[in-house]
């Protein structure tokens, strides 16, 4: 599985937001994006997830499998997200939550044995029932990394996964996020401010367009 930019841009009111961006993600790879606040490091993802707001235009390919995902719509490109926010239902204990990250047209059996198995590989197969309120920080960003994945997204995007957890909780969340990636052998592009979330992969620095900051900052 490959995800590939080539020639990337986003252009707003006919202004190129950030140089052109040229990358190739192999399965079970993480590529970073790094840059200052408001360079355009979540509007890129959002380009490659198709869920760019009216006025945005995207110029380059993006392929994802072979697939150019230029002109498809979200739900059909096989690309999942995963924010800062948790974004779990509230009104939904845990197998609620992850249920409804899965296929349609499974049994509840089949549901539970897949919310079962992945619980364990995260080590929180105690917490099936439990409310997501009562979840810590740490807890419910695995539960959210789990849903994303139990649609078995070809291509996984992260926007600053990790900025509302604490250091030691960062950490671990980081590792599980690099693990699941790897088992999955799916390409993964990640959005930070900090160097560290890279842990030893690809890192691409994004620059703002000199001319859009300039006029920013008239």
């Amino acid at each position: 599985m490959t995800l590939r930019l080539d020639e990337v841009q986003v252009h707003h009111k006919g202004e190129q937001l950030f140089a052109p961006v040229n990358v190739s993600i192999g399965a079970g790879e993480i590529t970073t994006i790094m840059g200052p606040s408001g360079c355009g490091k979540s509007t890129l993802l959002g380009a490659v997830a198709g869920n760019l707001v009216h006025g945005f235009k995207v110029v380059g390919d993006i392929f994802l499998n072979g697939r150019r995902l230029n002109d498809m719509p979200m739900e059909k490109r096989r690309v999942g997200i995963l924010f800062q926010d948790d974004l779990l239902f509230p009104h939904l204990d845990v197998f609620g939550n992850l249920a409804f990250g899965l296929p349609q047209g499974l049994s509840r059996t089949e549901r539970e044995e897949i919310i079962v198995h992945n619980l364990k590989r995260a080590g929180l197969e105690e917490f099936i029932r439990r409310d997501v309120a009562t979840l810590s920080g740490g807890q419910k960003a695995r539960v959210s990394l789990l849903r994303t994945l139990l649609a078995k997204p070809e291509a996984v995007l992260f926007d600053e996964p990790f900025s509302k957890l604490d250091k030691p909780l960062r950490a671990s969340f980081r590792e599980f996020v690099h693990e699941q990636i790897a088992f999955l052998a799916i390409p993964a592009l990640l959005v930070t401010h900090d160097f560290e979330d890279s842990c030893g992969g690809a890192v691409i620095e994004l620059r703002q367009n000199p001319q859009l900051a300039g006029d920013m900052n008239a």
